[in-house]
């Protein structure tokens, strides 16, 4: 099979490398966000105020990606494109879209707001009085941020939709200054916050902390308005939404929603056992992994994931739309192919790095080695996540949500199953580990059905599959060189423990083994001509004068 050209491959690269730098900027902010707020108010089981301000700033996220976000992200790239089609270019049916997205949105806002105590019940167990109130008054002050997530979603892809592609990434950049601001803000004002009990917390806490977390997500949103009029989208309000011919965007639409519930659904179980063991722990005075530190080992295990394989399928995503609007089976063969190798090559790297050097980097970063203890098990499944997400693109771009929806099942049932195991058999101290293995185990599993649905699509289009020799071969190499790699980082995890303990040792820990697991990895790649790492960074590095090419 034919690889894209280089002048594609270049094109895609600079597309990649602007949203990369953006999601880089807002990660490394959003580190520094969470670093801070482990510090006020607390990032292990030990701390009250960080379990269950982790629990209403993620229901509106939770919310959002049950009511829209999924659907948004699905519907919105091919139905602009096909609208492009159009002698207006699609104007009225793009005002018509995103007046629905926002009615929709605005309604499933207020609604969900209003239910806040039901909200904080659903994702907690094993809370008493002060902890459930202390969650509803976080509640009712985050759950706004539904509204401006679907708004952010919706001018974004509308963006993504006409080639630009930078704003998406670049606009959390706000939302994290604005949350740090807070963050800070509530340090100043309030410290030693990491150790209040509940009923030390006031309104005026909750409204600073809280406030600044919704005011930065609205930010987010709003500030995409400046390069949307800059491409000269002007945005018009339409109702009347009979004849739009959404039918197919209707299907697709609906299967998104089912798939979407299926996984929301499937996460209130594991946040009950998260809070359940969070709450013993803290009963205990036993310090240990509790739901906020899953949520700081996810932030982590996201990075390389948003860099690299976001950035890339995003790209991507326009692309392989238009190939699939046209029938060009073999572009998008080609692109699934190339994109999915690549993100595997990053993806095993920072495995490499997060297995071996885990637990240094939560006691470097936050001062909590549980969180990276958490990092760890999700680690092992950080490949076949980020292969996923593209395969799930692949079958949007076709207009299909159904076959994902399959593989969202079996995923929501591979993590429920894992769910009940942990609760009964697995250590309370040992419940929120457990759940990054679990989580882990259903990627693999959902990344191997994945592929195999995509293969039955493309022989029943073609008469072939997804250039799986090919995959397979960069697989069975990156395994090897992973294994490798991580070994050198164990080792010099190893040696760290034997000089001592404490956050200067993890942090020197995490800055010689990082470097060391990336030069064992890069140079394995080049021994074994894996030349995927190479299509990845030359055409940064071209641009970066005084560089040289790998």
């Amino acid at each position: 099979m034919d690889e894209p050209t280089t002048a594609s491959k270049d094109s895609l690269a600079r597309s990649s490398a602007l949203m990369a730098s953006g999601t880089l900027v807002s990660r490394v902010l959003g580190f520094v966000r969470v670093a801070l707020l482990a510090s006020a108010i607390g990032g292990t089981a030990a701390g009250v105020g960080g379990q269950v301000f982790d629990v209403a700033n993620k229901a509106p996220n939770n919310f959002y990606i049950l009511v829209a976000g999924g659907v948004l992200n699905a519907v919105l790239v091919p139905q602009i494109v096909k609208a492009f089609r159009l002698p207006d270019g699609g104007q009225e049916f793009v005002d018509r879209l995103i007046t629905l997205a926002l009615l929709i949105m605005a309604v499933a806002t207020v609604l969900i707001t209003a239910a806040a105590p039901l909200v904080v019940r659903l994702y907690s167990k094993g809370w008493n009085d002060d902890w459930l109130a202390l969650g509803t008054a976080m509640a009712f002050w985050c759950l706004p941020q539904v509204f401006f997530y679907g708004l952010y979603t919706v001018l974004g892809q509308v963006l993504n939709a006409r080639g630009s592609f930078g704003p998406f990434m670049w606009a959390p950049v706000v939302n994290n200054v604005v949350a740090i601001g807070g963050t800070v803000a509530f340090l100043a004002v309030y410290p030693g916050g990491e150790g209040f009990t509940a009923q030390r917390w006031t309104p005026q806490m909750i409204a600073l902390l809280a406030g600044t977390a919704t005011a930065g997500v609205a930010l987010q949103a709003l500030v995409l308005l400046w390069p949307l009029h800059r491409v000269g989208f002007r945005y018009r309000p339409r109702f009347g939404f009979r004849g739009m011919g959404l039918g197919s965007a209707g299907r697709v639409a609906g299967w998104t929603f089912a798939g979407v519930l299926v996984g929301q659904v499937a996460f209130i179980p594991t946040s009950k056992v998260m809070t359940a063991a969070g709450e013993a722990l803290n009963a205990a005075h036993v310090d240990g992994a509790s739901g906020n530190s899953y949520s700081y080992a996810y932030l982590l295990f996201m990075l390389p994931h948003s860099l690299v394989a976001v950035s890339l399928v995003t790209a991507l995503f326009t692309r392989l739309s238009k190939a699939a609007v046209a029938g060009d089976v073999a572009a998008v063969r080609r692109d699934f192919s190339s994109g999915a190798r690549t993100v595997a090559v990053a993806g095993a790297l920072a495995v490499a790095a997060f297995v071996s050097l885990g637990p240094a980097v939560g006691g470097a970063m936050f001062g909590a080695r549980p969180i990276g203890q958490v990092l760890v098990a999700m680690a092992v499944g950080l490949v076949p996540f980020s292969v996923t997400y593209l395969v799930q693109r692949v079958f949007y771009a076709y207009e299909d949500a159904r076959t994902p929806f399959v593989v969202q099942v079996v995923v929501a049932a591979v993590t429920t199953v894992g769910n009940v195991v942990i609760h009964f058999e697995v250590p309370v101290q040992w419940q929120v580990v457990a759940i990054g293995v679990s989580m882990s185990a259903a990627n693999v599993v959902g990344c191997v059905l994945g592929l195999s649905l995509l293969r039955r699509r493309f022989h029943a289009l073609d008469g072939r599959g997804v250039d799986g020799h090919r995959l397979l071969r960069t697989l069975v190499r990156l395994t090897i060189i992973t294994v490798l790699a991580a070994v050198v980082g164990f080792a010099v995890a190893r040696a760290g423990a034997l000089v001592g303990q404490g956050r200067v040792v993890d942090l020197a820990v995490v800055l010689v083994g990082g470097v060391l697991v990336l030069a064992v990895f890069t140079l394995l790649c080049r021994l074994m001509r894996v030349r995927e790492l190479e299509d990845l960074v030359n055409p940064l590095l071209r641009r970066v004068p005084g560089l040289r090419r790998l």
